[in-house]
């Protein structure tokens, strides 16, 4: 059975590489993901940042189950008022600052950028949108205009015209937005680019910029949102505050669920000139909403946000001594272990992944490895991680 499913996996669905990672997991509880043959993994990485609440979450079945007994899909997004939808979009506004009272709920993080790019251009009247080096927004042709890496951008062009690319960071490159600049579209800390905060400075400086041109700042805190670096979105830390915030991936409580937020008098122009400015079908599913708002309220109750720094730091204080580390870049619980060499850091990645734990390196970043696990996470639990992880550097400098 085994053997046939990875072969009807290769034959039927369709491809992202050459070398997919062909892992075949029967179930997942917690931090563990399990296998058909008895093998166990720490996943390390939470599905790239989804699985906050851990897999197999009680709180959020439940919901879902509940939810599907209610209704499943009912109308076009927008046109019916759908409890799980109210209910999430007042409950994540009344945690962020205003003015983000407005939540425009879609699929994924690839479309909240797509969403909050076209809305940046409808309000100002402008075209122009400023990206960052090393940013990774999605993959769709709009997020894919705004990506940081070239590698992944040639093959598709012609992209969206009028984009400019700027430094991350680099305060002298913020000449370059101008009353002409619809946006400027930031990570407040750059995930694929291998977990770069952004200067609490920098980022005052783009604020101030944004408003004395009249730009709109969007936040992609896709990787970032729902707790993972000690505040429930990083912008919170610094209190500088975008038009425009994007949100996905925890956001879903393992479903897929994304949004764009901002206030309801920048959001409101979606509505006319053209009516449905925006469309999607299957945006903000009512179950999707459920599972979604049943994840932040677990992660509120239980208090994990304020826990992943100390988780975070814990696992900072067990791998950093080691000589094959040369830094670790960390935001809460949001690590980038360096090792300064793409063929090691690739090694230590598929070792790791034998001896038990998912992992893997960043997109444009490929001498570093991501470590991001369920907030849920014991103290315990980072130590046996840690101990497999060093054992495998250990092996990995013989």
């Amino acid at each position: 059975m085994t053997t046939n499913l990875r072969q009807l996996f290769l034959e039927h669905v369709g491809q992202t590489s050459d070398n997919p990672m062909m892992l075949e997991v029967e179930r997942a509880e917690g931090i563990y993901l399990y296998g058909r043959d008895g093998k166990r993994w720490i996943d390390l990485i939470s599905g790239v940042s989804v699985s906050a609440v851990g897999h197999g979450n009680r709180q959020v079945i439940d919901a879902i189950c509940s939810q599907a007994q209610d209704y499943l899909h009912l109308m076009v997004y927008g046109e019916a008022v759908e409890s799980p939808q109210v209910r999430y979009a007042q409950r994540i506004a009344s945690l962020l600052p205003d003015p983000l009272d407005t939540v425009y709920f879609v699929n994924s993080g690839s479309e909240a950028v797509e969403g909050a790019l076209k809305l940046a251009k409808r309000y100002t009247g402008r075209t122009e949108i400023i990206y960052y080096k090393n940013a990774y927004h999605g993959s769709t042709h709009g997020s894919l205009s705004v990506m940081g890496g070239e590698e992944y951008r040639n093959a598709y062009r012609p992209l969206l015209p009028d984009t400019r690319q700027i430094r991350f960071n680099e305060p002298a490159d913020l000449r370059y937005v101008t009353p002409r600049t619809a946006c400027v579209i930031i990570e407040p800390v750059q995930g694929e680019g291998g977990i770069f905060p952004a200067d609490r400075d920098y980022l005052q400086a783009l604020r101030d910029r944004c408003d004395q041109t009249g730009t709109l700042l969007i936040y992609d805190e896709i990787q970032t949102g729902l707790g993972r670096t000690g505040t429930l979105y990083f912008f919170q830390q610094y209190g500088i505050v975008p038009d425009i915030l994007c949100t996905a991936k925890a956001f879903g409580g393992g479903m897929p669920l994304g949004a764009f937020i901002a206030s309801n008098r920048i959001m409101s122009v979606l509505k006319t000139n053209p009516v449905l400015g925006h469309i999607t079908t299957f945006g903000g599913h009512p179950v999707c909403c459920a599972a979604g708002l049943a994840a932040l309220e677990y992660i509120l109750s239980e208090r994990l946000t304020e826990q992943a720094d100390a988780k975070g730091a814990l696992y900072e204080s067990l791998l950093a001594g080691h000589p094959l580390v040369r830094e670790i870049r960390r935001t809460g619980l949001l690590l980038g272990v360096e090792f300064g060499d793409s063929e090691l850091t690739a090694r230590i990645v598929l070792r790791s992944i034998d001896r038990g734990l998912m992992t893997e390196w960043f997109l444009f970043h490929d001498t570093a490895m991501r470590i991001a696990p369920p907030l849920t996470i014991t103290d315990a639990e980072i130590r046996e991680s840690c101990e497999i992880l060093l054992e495998v550097l250990n092996g990995a400098a013989e």
